[in-house]
């Protein structure tokens, strides 16, 4: 029997040449077909660009996993909800749906994931030192509104190349090592084939010296399901404090930037009187590149932050930390971010102070 290191090891390299070979192939038929992303309005990037990534990540990834036979118990629920997620984003990147058929079908997903999967968080933990937090009735409506949070988090994380999947890979990275650290060898297996899945991505959509702009995007598709399958994976080993891999305020450390970014953005919005999904170029990673650094610098230095954040969580957690440690600086930094969003050319000129840019006074 071979090692489960070995394995997943394998895994990881089988989904990533799969999906790098893929598509290349699946790029040439968007083109044949015109199911591209154009530029234009918000849309910066100059060429016409197929939003297919999702469609091949994600059959690849779910294939492997149901192969394996060791994927968690709810991991067929998942599956189920990623397909409604992808069948309706590629629909939406096709024809541009209406958002609230969008939100709609967010919330079935959560709840096939939540009534069928038996995905729930149970509880919170001692978060804030005054003993363990149970949700009892509100585990339910918590998990629900919890999961559509982070599909909406990571899909509004998805604009600058490398940014959504380079995040995923780093998310799931720490959880993949909370994993193996808590012996939890089927949620390492299924991580290990994601990271494989957005390795193979994001050779063809991080900009790197081989490549000077993405050939493919993640596509609301794409981005949709990350969101799903980061959620999922992550309440799935944390959902209940007394027999998890990981603590829930990990997990908030993990997945902080997308969730503290959503926030800032719709505070923002609803502050000017404007819809909280009101689209626009006032984004923690714009921020950066109206503040004059490049894509590839932009991108390397949010991921560069997200890292951190995952390096102090898993390192709090291996060291056994209160977890309130980790909570009241949490709060802290949710608050300052807000603050900072709500005031994006004060955003700007910080970002330029940190990396010496010369910028408007």
């Amino acid at each position: 029997m071979p090692h489960p290191l070995f394995m997943m090891a394998a895994l990881f390299a089988a989904a990533a040449l799969i999906v790098g070979m893929l598509l290349p192939i699946a790029c040439r038929m968007a083109h044949r077909l015109d199911f591209l992303d154009r530029p234009g309005g918000r849309k910066k990037h100059e060429d016409d660009i197929p939003p297919v990534g999702g469609l091949v990540i994600f059959p690849v990834f779910m294939l492997l996993a149901l192969l394996t036979g060791d994927a968690p118990p709810s991991f067929i629920a998942c599956a189920g909800a990623v397909v409604l997620l992808l069948a309706v984003g590629g629909l939406d990147d096709r024809f541009a749906l209406p958002a609230r058929i969008k939100f709609i079908t967010q919330f079935i997903a959560a709840f096939i994931i939540v009534l069928i999967g038996g995905v729930r968080v149970q509880g919170m933990g001692d978060i804030f030192g005054f003993g363990p937090l149970w949700l009892g009735w509100m585990a339910i409506p918590f998990t629900v509104v919890a999961i559509v949070l982070l599909i909406n988090a990571i899909n509004l994380m998805d604009g600058l190349d490398g940014l959504a999947g380079g995040l995923g890979f780093i998310v799931c990275f720490w959880l993949w090592l909370c994993a193996l650290s808590a012996g939890d060898q089927s949620h390492a297996t299924v991580l290990a084939i994601m990271m494989g899945a957005l390795i193979g991505f994001l050779y063809h959509n991080m900009r790197h010296p081989w490549r000077a702009q993405a050939r493919v995007f993640m596509g609301d598709a794409g981005s949709l399901s990350l969101g799903l399958v980061l959620a999922w994976v992550a309440i799935d080993m944390a959902g209940h404090p007394d027999q998890s891999a990981i603590m829930p305020m990990t997990v908030a450390w993990l997945l902080a930037l997308p969730i503290m970014d959503t926030c800032g953005q719709f505070a923002r919005r609803v502050s000017q009187g404007r819809h909280p999904f009101d689209p626009d170029h006032n984004h923690f990673h714009h921020h950066f590149v109206t503040a004059g650094l490049s894509v590839r610098a932009a991108t390397a230095s949010i991921l560069l932050i997200a890292f951190l954040y995952g390096l102090l969580a898993v390192a709090a957690e291996m060291m056994q930390w209160p977890q309130a440690a980790l909570t009241y600086p949490w709060i802290g930094l949710l608050f300052a971010h807000i603050f900072m969003s709500m005031r994006p050319r004060r955003f700007r000129k910080l970002i330029q102070r940190i990396f010496h840019i010369k910028g408007e006074e």
